[in-house]
């Protein structure tokens, strides 16, 4: 049985019907899921799915694309939010340093903020990156990372991954790895250690082959596991199972 750490399931809903969504994902052998929310208005959405569906968590937070709305009121809002047991992680929050979106000062300092709910709220930090991952991990190393963090979607280089797992880090990975030219992550498949390793669809994004080119949906996270088993020589079943497993300690969940 498969665990989606991290889709969008405020976003998939404008495509298709939820409850198919979610229905596609359990008769696909994905169980558990993590909705995961970019601001504050998809924040509370997202929870209100969770609470709407049994295996399925949420998160709260400001993506970094989007630090310029982070004020007194949302974090306060979103502070409301992580004290729910359904919502599991803070975030996706990080930097983005590919789009031009927020300066990157105000990314730092929102990214900053996260760090620290993570902390007080004693839950795991969804961590976004692009053309950013350094930069993330120097700010991880400054302030202290929390007790447990994920690299969504990761893209770092060798030299970062060992960064992020001597923090006591978590990567996932995402439906990009089932490219024919993502050579580089399927490597970092290879290098993360067994009881680190997430998978994910970042759906509605991403789409993994075969599916590559339509929407993206957690029913999909299958591929994704399938190309990492590959990549480390191992079986899905087993990959499946063991990610399963990291996912839920990561996320609290037993």
């Amino acid at each position: 049985m498969w665990f989606d750490s991290h889709c969008h399931l405020h976003l998939c809903e404008e495509d298709d019907s939820l409850d198919e969504v979610v229905a596609r994902a359990r008769t696909s052998g994905v169980t558990e899921m993590v909705a995961v929310g970019i601001e504050v208005g998809s924040s509370e959405r997202v929870l209100a799915i969770a609470r709407d569906h049994d295996g399925v968590y949420a998160s709260a937070g400001v993506h970094p694309n989007d630090a310029g709305t982070w004020n007194a009121e949302a974090k306060q809002r979103v502070d409301g939010l992580l004290g729910h047991e359904k919502v599991v992680a803070v975030g996706e929050s990080g930097l983005d340093f590919y789009r031009d979106h927020t300066p990157h000062d105000v990314q730092l300092a929102v990214f900053r903020d996260h760090i620290a709910l993570a902390k007080d709220h004693g839950k795991a930090l969804i961590i976004h990156t692009r053309d950013s991952t350094s930069a993330a991990i120097e700010e991880l190393e400054a302030a202290g990372p929390p007790e447990r963090f994920v690299f969504h979607c990761w893209s770092g280089d060798e030299t970062e991954l060992g960064r992020v797992l001597a923090l006591g880090g978590h990567v996932s990975l995402a439906g990009n790895v089932s490219f024919k030219s993502a050579a580089n992550l399927r490597e970092a498949a290879r290098l993360v250690p067994g009881d680190r390793l997430l998978v994910e669809t970042d759906s509605p994004f991403l789409a993994p082959v075969p599916r590559r080119g339509r929407p993206n949906e957690p029913a999909f996270v299958v591929f994704v596991g399938e190309a990492v088993a590959e990549a480390r020589d191992e079986a899905s079943s087993a990959l499946a199972a063991r990610t399963s497993s990291n996912a839920r300690r990561l996320f609290g969940l037993g």
